[in-house]
């Protein structure tokens, strides 16, 4: 075969590959399903297409090429489509939700033990509502929390949930229900890809006990998972430590605490520390070396195939289940089918570029998974590869003597990190609004001490459980080192999120500055990528303010930003002892608005759905104010202290201008804070905000009840607002009639979780509202609620909306709310 004919026939591998990712791609941004119909309509242009391409091959190869490539984009975008349907058909039935049901399955992976319970995922094998069989998802997310079902009599000392066990478990259920807000994490989407129908608590005080049924009746790779985790945890004092070799042994990434991945993100090692191609291709490259050397042992197996074939292959087996024992994560899959393309071309006698390689290897994740699309692993797995590859000089002539060879290995590890570092910035600050700047210092330490000694002692200990100690020194050694290297002074550059012509300006520099191009073309890596490190925040000019009411589940949290202030009224939940709405919701929202400080946090009253996030906000950005009703002897008080945060008491009476946009605080009242202050109910001292630019305001209210209502409306003449936080989410014990005449707003903002377990809101507050005409917005509904400088409104459960997205039912649908510019 001539050149011209092996190009022609890889371009015929590259059209239909490039193809199925661009059609599935295309498929991930609809807002709502294709009908059946249209769905079938595509696979048949599909079919029709790939025919015609077949018949016209020979006299018009270049159309026949690009009709293999739009098959291939239809016949994805209808399959796809199709997969999509199936997993929307398997959806819990509304009727269901909140229901008691007993549900029997087994517990498929590895349950997730924490402070307050443990989270699994169990797959149904039947479903009973009362004595009537009923329809549940297959799959389903699940919680145990402490004395659950009387957990504690049912599992015996040492014991614990396993992967494996078939149980018996009265449930209540929901359909999955997510958080939505801008730049956010979509929860919706991680249930979606993984098959889960619908999450819930097993019953506490349930009619019907927990029965386990079975010890060990299925997920054996699971269960094997499980006892080499609990095996380390024995044997490794240092829990963190632990907690890394179990992530790199065993692909057990919920097995390293917040805090450790702080550090690892931070510092820009979180990519080692899971199940990596590069993990994977070491484990593959010893297993071929092994099992060719003992293959040349025996005269009849080389006669039956040759050692180097066979440790080849034997090294594919040996990668590929090492993938499946970590977890299966999109970068294993993408090493184990690049190199299964590899070992198949080269038992062929063939030989790819790599990146079509890498191109077909991505395909096919793609085509198993096709949600994997949308998860910044699986672009930033594949793309350094890529980057690594198009940088790769020419090959020179191998260095003479051992000191030139390894001087030419350390030239090409760093190379490959300065490679690495710098193309995929881009990436990073498009998934993360944030790059590590002192990543290439500990990537230089920590690939080689992660990658040649860390990694194969937690391997190794699997057999031979001692070598875990020494792997463990290694850990704790490397975390002293990124934890000095992230103490630096601007350690972590962060940025907004920018817009999408930065975004496709920025990965054009990223890719000119590590291509082995002139220094002409490479010097203009850096104006493109700028835009996208220091993008453009656009701000409310004078005399106007925009308002974000955060999607935070059951609490509170406002976002008010003016020309050059910021405002934090509360902070949100806390929803367990590692988790709260400030690290997971709250911070990452502000930097992707380009916030680098609060100027005010407000914290309205004590209740944890109000100030659960506020120390991980504090943590997280510089607080400069902090006005609330805390007691002295609160511990955000004595935490603000210990970082220099100036505070003082919300009270009655205090005003403040920023930027043309005033401020005052309606209450509490300075004579509250008395002796008897500290037996007020904390609902009754919360901080109310009213913010007012020309004809637009809000009042924030907290979770006052129908007393300070009443007072409010007594001593208070200039109450009325455009916009209403709802007090205590639509609780029957605030809203009172005579406030919200008094307050008269346009809409009314309710914060209040999905499915309450409080009832919030009520719906005789609801129809409260609605019988004075004022529209209502509620967190479950929205998302994440936006009041823009100009008067415009959203929603971002409804701007960012795909298929995938929960959507309720038509009631009490928000009206938007907009005005002309002021």
């Amino acid at each position: 075969m001539g050149r011209a004919s092996r190009v022609a026939s890889l371009w015929w591998v590259a059209g239909p590959a490039a193809g199925l990712l661009a059609g599935t791609a295309l498929q991930m941004q609809q807002p709502e399903l294709w009908a059946a119909g249209g769905v079938r309509g595509v696979g048949a242009a599909a079919v029709v297409l790939a025919v015609l391409a077949w018949f016209v091959h020979g006299r018009a190869p270049r159309l026949a090429l690009a009709g293999a490539t739009l098959a291939a984009l239809a016949l994805s975008f209808a399959m796809t489509s199709e997969r999509a349907a199936l997993r929307l058909a398997d959806a819990l039935p509304a009727a269901l939700e909140g229901e008691d049901l007993e549900v029997t399955g087994l517990i498929v992976e590895m349950p997730r033990p924490g402070q307050l319970g443990t989270h699994f995922i169990f797959e149904v094998e039947s479903a009973r509502h009362g004595d009537k069989p009923v329809s549940v998802p297959q799959r389903l997310a699940l919680g145990w929390y402490r004395g659950a079902a009387d957990e504690a009599l049912l599992l015996g000392p040492g014991e614990a949930l396993r992967a494996g066990q078939r149980w018996r478990l009265p449930l209540r259920l929901r359909q999955p229900h997510g958080s939505a807000n801008p730049h956010g994490f979509d929860l919706e989407l991680w249930y979606f890809e993984r098959g889960i129908g619908a999450s819930g608590v097993v019953r506490s005080r349930a009619a019907q006990a927990a029965v386990k049924l079975d010890e060990a009746a299925g997920a054996p790779i699971e269960r094997a998972r499980q006892a080499a985790r609990e095996t380390i945890e024995r044997r490794v004092a240092d829990p963190v430590a632990a907690g890394a070799l179990a992530a790199l042994a065993l692909g057990d990434q919920g097995a390293i605490d917040r805090d450790g991945w702080e550090l690892f993100r931070l510092s820009g090692v979180a990519h080692l520390m899971s199940i990596s191609g590069l993990h994977v291709t070491m484990l593959a490259w010893l297993a071929a070396g092994a099992i060719g050397a003992l293959w040349r042992r025996s005269e009849r197996l080389a006669l039956m195939l040759p050692a180097r074939a066979a440790g080849r292959w034997g090294g594919l087996a040996v990668a590929a289940g090492y993938a499946l024992f970590a977890g299966w994560g999109v970068p294993a899959q993408r090493t184990v089918w690049m190199l299964a393309a590899v070992v198949v071309l080269r038992s062929g006698g063939l030989r790819w570029p790599l990146h079509l390689v890498l191109l077909v290897a991505g395909a096919i994740v793609v085509a198993l998974d096709p949600w994997a699309l949308m998860q910044p692993g699986f672009w930033l797995s594949f793309v350094a590869v890529a980057l690594l590859a198009a940088s790769s000089p020419d090959r020179a002539a191998p260095a003479a003597g051992r000191r030139s060879r390894i001087a030419a290995a350390l030239r090409s590890g760093l190379r490959e990190q300065a490679v690495a570092t710098i193309g995929l910035t881009p990436l990073t600050m498009l998934f993360f609004q944030q790059i590590s700047v002192v990543g290439f210092a500990a990537n230089v330490v920590a690939i080689p001490l992660v990658t040649l000694v860390i990694t194969p002692l937690a391997l190794l200990g699997l057999a031979w459980p001692w070598l875990w100690a020494p792997a463990a020194w290694c850990v704790q050694a490397l975390l002293a080192y990124l934890s000095a290297l992230v103490g630096l002074p601007f350690a972590v550059w962060t940025a907004a999120a920018a817009p999408a012509w930065a975004v496709a300006a920025g990965l054009v520099g990223g890719a000119l500055a590590v291509m082995p191009l002139p220094w002409r073309l490479r010097a203009l890596a850096l104006p493109l990528m700028l835009p996208l490190l220091l993008p453009f925040v656009a701000r409310p000019a004078d005399g106007r303010f925009e308002l974000v009411a955060v999607d935070i589940g059951q609490g509170t949290s406002v976002l008010l930003r003016t020309r050059t202030h910021l405002l934090v009224y509360d902070t949100g939940p806390q929803y367990s002892a590692d988790a709260d709405a400030g690290s997971r919701v709250l911070v990452p929202l502000l930097r992707a608005r380009g916030e680098r400080a609060v100027d005010l946090l407000v914290l309205s009253h004590r209740d944890t759905d109000h100030v659960g996030g506020a120390a991980s906000l504090m943590a997280a950005l510089p607080v400069r104010r902090l006005s609330s009703s805390l007691a002295d002897e609160h511990p955000l008080r004595a935490l603000a202290a210990e970082r220099g945060i100036a505070q003082e008491r919300c009270r009655q009476g205090q005003r403040w201008r920023w930027d043309g946009v005033d401020f005052e605080m309606l209450h509490p009242l300075p004579a509250d804070y008395g002796a008897d202050g500290g037996a007020r109910k904390p609902n009754a001292m919360s901080c109310v905000l009213r913010v007012s630019a020309g004809a637009r305001s809000v009042l924030l209210t907290g979770d006052i009840e129908a007393a300070q209502e009443a007072a409010l409306r007594e001593r208070e003449s200039a109450l009325a607002s455009e916009v209403l936080l709802v007090p205590h989410h639509g609780s029957r014990t605030s809203s009172s009639g005579g406030f919200l005449d008094a307050v008269g707003p346009r809409l009314a903002l309710v914060q209040a979780a999905y499915r309450s377990r409080f009832g919030h809101p009520a719906p005789d507050i609801m129809a409260r509202y609605a019988a004075r005409g004022i529209a209502v917005v509620r967190s479950d509904r929205c998302g994440a609620w936006t009041w823009s400088a100009e008067g415009s409104a959203s929603c971002t459960r409804e701007a960012d909306r795909r298929y995938w997205t929960h959507r309720l039912p038509a009631v009490d649908e928000p009206v938007p709310l907009a005005r002309p510019p002021n």
